[in-house]
């Protein structure tokens, strides 16, 4: 998965790494940017019953705390792209990019330790969000024992995920 989709995580990495994080305006630009990519994908997911793959999406699911932290911000969530329907294929692959996104938080909360506006700080609920669990190491075991999916179907509903956080910032 890594491998196949390195490209795609390249890109939006280097997308992202143009909002910066430690004033207040380039944070929330960042946050507007990821919420309207997660909304979307995580009602997609829902919809897809992703509850059933992942008896434990309530703890997963971080909608709630991009619209938190847009808050203290000033900001509401919004939706900005739109997401195909999803097949258990899809969720699988849409998962790996959002559990994975985890992984690239903790870098983030360090760049933003380096925020001069205590607002910055004080919006951290999406980026902990997870902190302290194996929610990470849990998706793994998880995307390895479940059911043969169409492998090539799971690559592309991870690349369709990168696009979705690319085609929001692009609108942030």
């Amino acid at each position: 998965m890594r491998d196949a989709t390195s490209a795609a995580h390249r890109k939006l990495d280097a997308q992202l790494s143009s909002f910066d994080l430690t004033v207040f305006s380039g944070y929330r630009r960042f946050l507007q940017a990821s919420a309207g990519a997660l909304l979307p994908l995580e009602a997609a997911l829902v919809e897809a019953g992703v509850a059933r793959m992942f008896p434990d999406w309530p703890e997963r699911a971080r909608s709630h705390a991009i619209a938190t932290d847009l808050a203290r911000l000033g900001q509401d969530a919004q939706a900005t792209v739109s997401v195909s329907p999803m097949t258990p294929g899809g969720v699988l692959g849409t998962m790996y990019v959002l559990e994975g996104s985890r992984l690239g938080a903790k870098f983030l909360l360090k760049t933003i330790a380096d925020a001069t506006d205590s607002r910055v700080a004080e919006a951290t609920a999406y980026l902990s969000h997870g902190t302290g669990k194996r929610l990470w190491q849990s998706f793994l075991s998880k995307l390895q024992s479940e059911e043969p999916c169409d492998e090539d179907e799971v690559i592309e509903a991870a690349r369709a995920a990168f696009a979705a956080f690319e085609r929001a910032a692009d609108r942030a």
